[in-house]
């Protein structure tokens, strides 16, 4: 589970969320960012998710993101659990922060994955989008089926970890179906590819702490260097049509986060779905009174009654 993190197709990087984590003492990053009180002009949210395949669970994650002015940091943690996490004792976390505008521009990356098996960690350090220094840990082995990566593959790019906040294109509303339409250039400091996000319709939906209208994105894999063509994994996710995104505005900034991911894989269908939204700072009133006028209870109760409302098909 953990490499197929570090090289997973795996739409939008929340899937990689299964496999990731930090060294000891940086793994509760996200707890950690939870827990302390928003700066002034900072809008911080953290997002709890459910993890699902083929209608089994598997795991829990955990998103938070703060934005304060053009500065962003999203920490992410993961474990699994049950059989597949008493077999695999994957669990993991990662952090990215930089600045953002019409993207995410990452400045840092850090990742690791950990499992029974094997451990990666993964960092990179970036100046405007561009990889300027980057350490795995263990060293790839060379392998003459992988397209090589170049330079030219490390300009531009935004890592798993930031890839998660989607800034709003332009100046509408932040469920404007255009927010669903995008190319995001992913570099994971193993392999380069694109999620190709095309909107596919607008919902109203109800979670703890959240209640209102999303984007239903679809979602494709594109390929572009760091992995084997020939292999029947990498055929499979870059004609699979059976991946979608399901992205919530955040009040008090300009961005969308995830509250349900898709992705049809070789064993069944993965869902990582949210299970809580909280949100404090800025727009945190303006996001609770929403709430509070459509009715919207927040208890733990309310939250298992809408997830087992939700639909559990591909979108």
């Amino acid at each position: 589970m953990c490499s197929m993190v570090l090289r997973s197709k795996a739409l939008l990087s929340l899937a990689l969320a299964a496999g990731l984590a930090l060294p000891a003492g940086e793994a509760n990053t996200a707890q950690a960012a939870r827990s302390r009180a928003p700066k002034a002009g900072e809008t911080s949210v953290t997002v709890d998710y459910g993890i699902m395949l083929a209608g089994v669970p598997i795991g829990s994650a955990q998103v938070t993101g703060s934005v304060e002015g053009p500065r962003y940091t999203m920490d992410v943690s993961a474990r699994l659990t049950g059989l597949v996490g008493a077999i695999t004792g994957g669990y993991g976390s990662g952090r990215a922060s930089g600045t953002v505008a019409a993207r995410p521009v990452p400045a840092a990356f850090a990742l690791a994955s950990h499992s029974a098996s094997a451990s990666i960690t993964v960092r990179m350090a970036l100046a405007r989008g561009n990889v300027v220094a980057s350490d795995i840990a263990p060293p790839l082995v060379p392998d003459p089926e992988r397209v090589t990566v170049s330079e030219v593959h490390k300009r531009g790019i935004i890592d798993p970890v930031s890839a998660l906040m989607m800034p709003a294109q332009g100046r509408g509303e932040l469920v404007d179906p255009q927010n669903c339409n995008r190319t995001i250039p992913v570099f994971d400091g193993a392999s380069r590819f694109n999620v190709v996000l095309s909107y596919g319709e607008t919902r109203s939906i109800q979670k703890p702490g959240y209640a209102g209208p999303i984007l239903v994105c679809n979602a494709r894999y594109q390929p572009i260097a760091g992995h084997r063509p020939d292999r029947p994994g990498v055929k499979f996710m870059e004609e699979n049509t059976e991946m979608s995104v399901w992205l919530a505005p955040v009040e008090g900034a300009r961005v969308l986060l995830p509250l349900r991911i898709a992705v049809r894989t070789q064993l069944g269908l993965n869902i990582i779905e949210a299970t809580r939204w909280s949100q404090s700072g800025q727009g945190a009133q303006a996001s609770q009174g929403a709430q509070a006028a459509q009715g919207v209870q927040t208890t733990p109760e309310a939250g298992a009654q809408a997830a087992a409302q939700a639909p559990r098909d591909g979108r």
